[in-house]
Protein backbone atom coordinates (compact mmCIF):
# COMPACT_ATOMS: atom_id res chain seq x y z
CA UNK A 1 0.00 0.00 0.00
CA UNK A 2 1.53 3.33 -0.73
CA UNK A 3 0.99 6.10 1.27
CA UNK A 4 2.17 7.39 4.94
CA UNK A 5 0.64 5.03 6.86
CA UNK A 6 -1.44 1.89 7.24
CA UNK A 7 -4.52 0.53 8.85
CA UNK A 8 -3.22 -1.30 11.98
CA UNK A 9 -4.16 -3.16 14.73
CA UNK A 10 -3.25 -4.21 18.53
CA UNK A 11 -4.76 -4.15 22.03
CA UNK A 12 -7.58 -1.62 23.00
CA UNK A 13 -6.58 2.03 23.09
CA UNK A 14 -8.32 5.23 22.42
CA UNK A 15 -8.14 6.22 18.39
CA UNK A 16 -6.47 2.66 17.17
CA UNK A 17 -7.58 1.23 14.36
CA UNK A 18 -9.41 -1.52 14.32
CA UNK A 19 -7.92 -4.87 12.17
CA UNK A 20 -12.09 -6.46 11.53
CA UNK A 21 -12.46 -2.66 10.32
CA UNK A 22 -9.25 -2.55 7.93
CA UNK A 23 -10.37 -6.18 6.81
CA UNK A 24 -13.40 -4.39 5.67
CA UNK A 25 -12.18 -1.86 3.85
CA UNK A 26 -9.36 -4.23 2.23
CA UNK A 27 -11.88 -6.03 0.85
CA UNK A 28 -13.51 -3.30 -1.26
CA UNK A 29 -10.26 -3.02 -2.97
CA UNK A 30 -10.61 -6.63 -4.50
CA UNK A 31 -7.12 -7.79 -5.83
CA UNK A 32 -5.65 -4.35 -6.53
CA UNK A 33 -1.61 -5.09 -5.63
CA UNK A 34 -0.84 -1.15 -5.90
CA UNK A 35 -3.19 1.08 -3.75
CA UNK A 36 -2.58 4.88 -2.80
CA UNK A 37 -3.48 5.50 0.71
CA UNK A 38 -4.18 9.09 0.68
CA UNK A 39 -4.03 10.87 3.77
CA UNK A 40 -3.31 7.08 5.72
CA UNK A 41 -5.86 7.40 8.44
CA UNK A 42 -7.00 9.37 10.96
CA UNK A 43 -4.77 11.90 12.60
CA UNK A 44 -2.48 12.19 9.11
CA UNK A 45 -4.79 14.11 6.71
CA UNK A 46 -3.23 14.98 3.05
CA UNK A 47 -4.95 17.45 1.27
CA UNK A 48 -5.49 15.73 -2.50
CA UNK A 49 -7.18 19.44 -3.43
CA UNK A 50 -4.34 20.40 -5.13
CA UNK A 51 -3.03 17.25 -7.51
CA UNK A 52 -1.68 14.44 -6.67
CA UNK A 53 2.14 13.98 -8.00
CA UNK A 54 1.10 10.95 -9.88
CA UNK A 55 0.62 9.93 -13.59
CA UNK A 56 -3.30 8.98 -14.73
CA UNK A 57 -4.21 5.68 -13.48
CA UNK A 58 -0.86 5.27 -11.56
CA UNK A 59 -2.37 2.90 -9.25
CA UNK A 60 -4.66 -0.01 -9.29
CA UNK A 61 -6.76 1.73 -6.15
CA UNK A 62 -6.98 4.60 -4.03
CA UNK A 63 -8.37 5.05 -0.32
CA UNK A 64 -9.09 7.75 1.93
CA UNK A 65 -9.35 7.50 5.52
CA UNK A 66 -11.44 9.49 7.38
CA UNK A 67 -10.20 12.62 5.96
CA UNK A 68 -12.16 14.31 3.44
CA UNK A 69 -13.92 16.17 5.18
CA UNK A 70 -10.26 18.02 6.38
CA UNK A 71 -9.58 18.87 2.45
CA UNK A 72 -10.47 22.59 1.59
CA UNK A 73 -11.44 21.69 -1.63
CA UNK A 74 -13.57 18.10 -1.21
CA UNK A 75 -14.40 17.56 -4.96
CA UNK A 76 -11.29 18.16 -6.51
CA UNK A 77 -9.69 16.39 -3.89
CA UNK A 78 -12.23 13.40 -5.00
CA UNK A 79 -11.76 13.74 -8.79
CA UNK A 80 -7.66 13.60 -8.05
CA UNK A 81 -8.19 9.96 -6.54
CA UNK A 82 -10.15 8.99 -9.46
CA UNK A 83 -7.72 10.32 -12.03
CA UNK A 84 -4.62 8.32 -10.61
CA UNK A 85 -6.54 4.85 -9.82
CA UNK A 86 -7.47 3.00 -12.53
CA UNK A 87 -9.82 1.09 -10.61
CA UNK A 88 -12.02 1.27 -7.38
CA UNK A 89 -11.72 3.99 -4.85
CA UNK A 90 -13.03 3.97 -1.56
CA UNK A 91 -13.41 6.63 0.89
CA UNK A 92 -14.19 5.91 4.86
CA UNK A 93 -16.38 8.59 6.42
CA UNK A 94 -18.97 9.95 7.87
CA UNK A 95 -22.84 10.20 6.60
CA UNK A 96 -24.31 13.23 7.91
CA UNK A 97 -27.29 11.95 7.18
CA UNK A 98 -26.98 9.13 9.55
CA UNK A 99 -25.21 10.99 12.33
CA UNK A 100 -28.42 11.63 14.60
CA UNK A 101 -29.59 8.13 14.91
CA UNK A 102 -26.91 7.18 18.00
CA UNK A 103 -28.14 7.23 20.85
CA UNK A 104 -25.14 10.16 22.03
CA UNK A 105 -27.74 12.52 20.86
CA UNK A 106 -29.85 12.02 23.73
CA UNK A 107 -27.24 13.15 26.22
CA UNK A 108 -25.15 15.64 23.80
CA UNK A 109 -26.56 16.75 20.66
CA UNK A 110 -24.14 19.17 20.00
CA UNK A 111 -21.82 16.59 19.30
CA UNK A 112 -23.55 15.01 16.96
CA UNK A 113 -25.05 18.24 15.33
CA UNK A 114 -21.30 19.25 15.06
CA UNK A 115 -20.22 15.74 13.33
CA UNK A 116 -23.09 15.92 10.98
CA UNK A 117 -21.51 19.86 9.84
CA UNK A 118 -18.22 18.84 9.41
CA UNK A 119 -18.68 15.78 6.75
CA UNK A 120 -19.34 16.24 3.37
CA UNK A 121 -23.19 14.49 1.94
CA UNK A 122 -22.49 11.00 0.85
CA UNK A 123 -24.11 11.94 -2.82
CA UNK A 124 -21.45 14.78 -3.00
CA UNK A 125 -18.66 12.50 -2.96
CA UNK A 126 -20.20 9.51 -5.28
CA UNK A 127 -21.16 12.62 -7.97
CA UNK A 128 -17.33 13.55 -7.58
CA UNK A 129 -15.96 10.32 -8.16
CA UNK A 130 -18.08 9.51 -10.53
CA UNK A 131 -18.97 6.15 -12.96
CA UNK A 132 -20.97 3.42 -10.57
CA UNK A 133 -20.78 3.83 -6.79
CA UNK A 134 -22.13 1.96 -3.67
CA UNK A 135 -22.57 3.11 -0.19
CA UNK A 136 -22.53 0.51 2.36
CA UNK A 137 -22.37 0.68 6.32
CA UNK A 138 -19.24 -0.53 7.62
CA UNK A 139 -20.22 -3.13 10.53
CA UNK A 140 -18.58 -1.66 14.04
CA UNK A 141 -17.75 -4.55 16.39
CA UNK A 142 -19.05 -4.51 20.14
CA UNK A 143 -15.27 -4.53 21.27
CA UNK A 144 -13.96 -1.85 18.63
CA UNK A 145 -10.72 -0.47 19.03
CA UNK A 146 -10.82 2.87 17.59
CA UNK A 147 -12.05 5.91 18.84
CA UNK A 148 -15.14 7.36 17.10
CA UNK A 149 -18.06 8.05 18.97
CA UNK A 150 -19.75 5.02 17.74
CA UNK A 151 -17.22 2.30 18.58
CA UNK A 152 -18.77 2.67 21.99
CA UNK A 153 -22.12 1.72 21.02
CA UNK A 154 -22.76 -1.11 23.71
CA UNK A 155 -20.27 0.29 26.16
CA UNK A 156 -20.70 3.36 26.93
CA UNK A 157 -19.28 4.00 30.73
CA UNK A 158 -16.24 4.31 28.26
CA UNK A 159 -17.19 7.52 26.85
CA UNK A 160 -17.10 8.89 30.27
CA UNK A 161 -13.53 8.68 30.47
CA UNK A 162 -12.02 11.81 28.91
CA UNK A 163 -8.93 10.05 27.24
CA UNK A 164 -12.21 8.65 25.19
CA UNK A 165 -14.05 11.72 23.80
CA UNK A 166 -10.22 13.36 23.37
CA UNK A 167 -9.73 10.96 20.62
CA UNK A 168 -12.87 11.80 18.85
CA UNK A 169 -12.34 15.49 17.08
CA UNK A 170 -15.70 16.25 17.45
CA UNK A 171 -15.56 16.50 21.27
CA UNK A 172 -12.72 19.07 20.56
CA UNK A 173 -15.50 21.64 19.29
CA UNK A 174 -17.91 21.89 22.10
CA UNK A 175 -17.29 23.78 25.30
CA UNK A 176 -16.65 22.43 28.53
CA UNK A 177 -20.37 23.24 29.61
CA UNK A 178 -21.43 20.60 26.54
CA UNK A 179 -19.27 18.20 28.17
CA UNK A 180 -20.04 18.56 31.84
CA UNK A 181 -23.86 17.89 30.75
CA UNK A 182 -23.20 14.98 28.95
CA UNK A 183 -20.95 13.28 31.45
CA UNK A 184 -24.02 14.37 34.38
CA UNK A 185 -26.49 13.02 32.36
CA UNK A 186 -25.04 9.66 30.98
CA UNK A 187 -23.99 9.00 34.90
CA UNK A 188 -27.21 9.71 35.95
CA UNK A 189 -28.95 7.86 33.57
CA UNK A 190 -26.87 4.61 34.10
CA UNK A 191 -26.63 4.74 37.93
CA UNK A 192 -30.70 5.03 38.10
CA UNK A 193 -30.74 2.18 35.07
CA UNK A 194 -32.72 4.61 32.30
CA UNK A 195 -29.69 4.26 29.60
CA UNK A 196 -30.05 0.67 29.78
CA UNK A 197 -33.87 0.27 29.59
CA UNK A 198 -33.50 2.10 26.37
CA UNK A 199 -30.70 1.24 24.99
CA UNK A 200 -28.91 -2.13 26.61
CA UNK A 201 -29.93 -4.53 23.82
CA UNK A 202 -26.79 -3.09 22.58
CA UNK A 203 -24.40 -4.16 24.97
CA UNK A 204 -24.74 -7.92 24.02
CA UNK A 205 -25.38 -6.50 20.31
CA UNK A 206 -22.13 -7.82 18.48
CA UNK A 207 -21.96 -5.15 15.24
CA UNK A 208 -23.50 -1.40 14.90
CA UNK A 209 -23.86 -0.37 11.72
CA UNK A 210 -24.53 3.89 11.92
CA UNK A 211 -22.78 6.52 10.31
CA UNK A 212 -19.64 5.50 9.63
CA UNK A 213 -20.28 3.99 5.63
CA UNK A 214 -17.63 3.02 2.87
CA UNK A 215 -18.62 4.81 -0.58
CA UNK A 216 -16.67 3.00 -3.38
CA UNK A 217 -16.68 4.02 -6.70
CA UNK A 218 -15.32 2.35 -10.03
CA UNK A 219 -14.86 3.91 -13.61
Amino acid sequence: MTGSGAVGSGPLSYGRPDERIARFIAGSLGEARSVLNVGAGKGSYEDATDGLPFADGAFDAALALLGVHQWGDVTAGLREMRRVARGPVAVLTCDPAMVRDFWLYAYSPEVLETEARRHPPVDEILTALGGTGTVDAVPIPLDCTDGFNEAYYGRPELLLDPAARQACPAWSFVDDGARERFDRALRHDLASGAWDERFGHLRTQPTYRGSLVLVRAVP
